[in-house]
């Protein structure tokens, strides 16, 4: 007798916090020559000034410390401003932060391969795997040239601990990405020319984090009511300066057209506003970026949550696939799917989430849904190329699907639609939202994919209730007299138990959604049921 699956533990949902940040752009318009010339003398200045900052923390290691962070800042300060030099190094900070978190998460990478060769060089030549876990290699020379793989990933493994021990951390100001395009610009169709102002745009620096009670929120960056921009240049650029001490006032003017009105509001009461001024090269553009912080938004309870019915989401690869549930868990409707296409440039591929997010939302507030809810997927196990080597095509849909962004950008714009998101977690969503709502869905008027039954699934879990649509039935006398049977709705709903209505989703006299004809019983071709006739005699008649 085979032993029952074991089963994972499964996590209880929960609800998302909202945005603790607001970010919005303009451009930057009709800047003369001699403004762009400030612009560029200034964010290189500084650049280098930041680049320097960066070495220095890298170098100090584990070694940092309060007082070497205030010797930093205090020879920057000599280049530049004390403001300037606090943003400088609070942006090194936090770019040295990323760069360990991004570290452990590459050590943890290395870990899983290194599991996962070793798990399958240790079986076999040509043994089969399970789902769980993959089998021996198919050959001897597979076996072998995953062997040197496995030596390949120890050494990458070994290194990487020592680094992360020793707090040394690889960073590439400018991006590694744009570094390694230097060496491929034939395929990027670029030309030296083209890359070097590129890397040099990147590596500027030209930003000011905001001070409460400081005139218009920034002493660095300085945005009036009016869009007239202004900068306070650093002490070696000080007799570039057009205005009162030290300022450089710039001929555009910008207007926030989203989110206008707050930004507006902050900078009336001296609140804090973070300024980033930007040049997108390949267009020849200027942008500022406008930045501040908000309080964390406080959800509501998740019974709140629930109390009206829960639209279950399935992330795929090309489309969100959603479907609206009452609040017993019932499928409401027919399900929904919202397309998008993650190939091409970034801005594309953000663009195609933005617009798939909001017809997902304005579709949920329209069917009166309050909540949604959505899977907390990872898969940082599942792109190893020693788990799914083979497959590359299934390793290249799983690493195109941008779960993190995705996730952070829902849940930042439901919160401006009014709507939560409760994340569940994705165990046997698919493999159980296939198994028992797929089929019972699908009429001649309905078509269900597995991703529409797994959106139903989700949002099951989301709500509280069980995957599957029903119980089994009391084995003692299969009634109601262990309990009730179904999970659809709880004991205090009137009619729970009674006589399903008729279907009233098709019209009179025409197919129903089972795809049953009804009709008028016929006389049977049967001796019993041909008509009775009278015989009468000579006499009777």
């Amino acid at each position: 007798m085979t032993e029952p699956k074991k089963l994972r533990t499964i996590s209880d949902p929960f609800v998302a916090l909202g945005p603790s940040g607001v970010a919005v752009r303009d451009r930057l318009k009709h800047l003369t020559p001699e403004n762009e010339t400030v612009l560029r003398l200034v964010g290189a200045h500084q650049g280098t000034l930041a680049s320097r900052d960066l070495k220095t923390r890298c170098a100090d290691g584990h070694e940092h410390s309060t007082d070497r962070w205030a010797t930093r800042k205090r020879e920057l300060t000599k280049e530049s401003s004390s403001r300037i030099a606090g943003t400088i190094t609070k942006a090194t900070h936090d770019q040295w932060a990323l760069s360990r978190r991004c570290q452990l998460a590459h050590i943890q990478t290395l870990e899983a391969g290194v599991r996962t060769l070793t798990q399958r060089l240790s079986l076999p030549i040509g043994e089969k795997g399970t789902k769980r876990a993959a089998g021996g290699y198919r050959s001897k020379n597979e076996w072998f040239q995953k062997s040197r793989r496995l030596a390949t990933l120890e050494h990458r493994l070994e290194q990487a601990r020592t680094d992360r021990e020793a707090g040394r951390v690889h960073v590439v100001r400018g991006g590694r990405r744009l570094l390694n395009t230097r060496h491929n610009l034939e395929k990027a169709q670029l030309t030296e020319a083209d890359w070097r102002a590129r890397w040099e745009t990147e590596r500027w620096f030209l930003a000011g984090d905001g001070e409460s009670g400081k005139r218009f929120g920034n002493d660095t960056i300085r945005v009036a009511p009016d869009g007239e921009v202004s900068i306070r240049l650093p002490g070696p650029l000080a007799h570039l300066a057009n205005a009162r001490h030290g300022r450089y006032v710039l001929a555009a003017r910008v207007a926030f057209a989203h989110r206008g009105q707050e930004w507006a509001d902050r900078i009336e009461a001296n609140r804090a506003v973070a300024y980033r001024i930007h040049l997108d090269a390949p267009r020849g553009r200027w942008y500022l970026t406008a930045s501040w912080q908000r309080p964390v938004v406080q959800t509501i309870p998740l019974i709140t949550a629930r109390s009206q019915g829960m639209v279950g989401v399935d992330t795929n690869a090309d489309h969100f696939a959603a479907y609206r549930l009452d609040t017993h868990g019932n499928p409401v409707g027919d399900p929904r799917q919202f397309h998008y296409d993650l190939t091409g440039t970034a801005d594309h591929r953000d663009a195609q989430i933005r617009h798939a997010i909001t017809r997902l939302l304005h579709w949920a507030k329209r069917v009166g849904a309050r909540a949604i809810g959505l899977e907390d997927l990872d898969f940082a196990a599942e792109k190893t190329r020693e788990k799914h080597g083979r497959n590359k095509r299934f390793r290249q849909l799983i690493s195109g699907m941008p779960t993190g962004k995705l996730k952070a950008r829902l849940v930042s714009m439901a919160s401006e639609s009014g709507l939560v998101i409760v994340v569940v977690d994705p165990a046997y969503t698919s493999q159980w939202g296939g198994q028992h709502w797929q089929k019972p869905l699908v009429t001649p008027r309905r078509k269900m994919s597995r991703h529409d039954a797994a959106g139903i699934a989700i949002g099951r879990r989301a709500l509280g209730h069980p995957i599957r649509r029903r119980t089994a039935p009391p084995l003692h006398h299969r009634s109601d007299g262990a309990g009730h049977r179904t999970v659809q709705a709880g004991r205090d709903v009137r009619g729970r138990d009674g006589n399903r209505p008729p279907a009233t989703d098709h019209a009179p006299g025409g197919v129903s959604p089972s795809g049953k004809r009804t009709r008028r019983p016929s006389t049977p071709k049967t001796v019993r049921g041909a008509p009775v006739q009278l015989m009468f005699t000579d006499q009777e008649r």
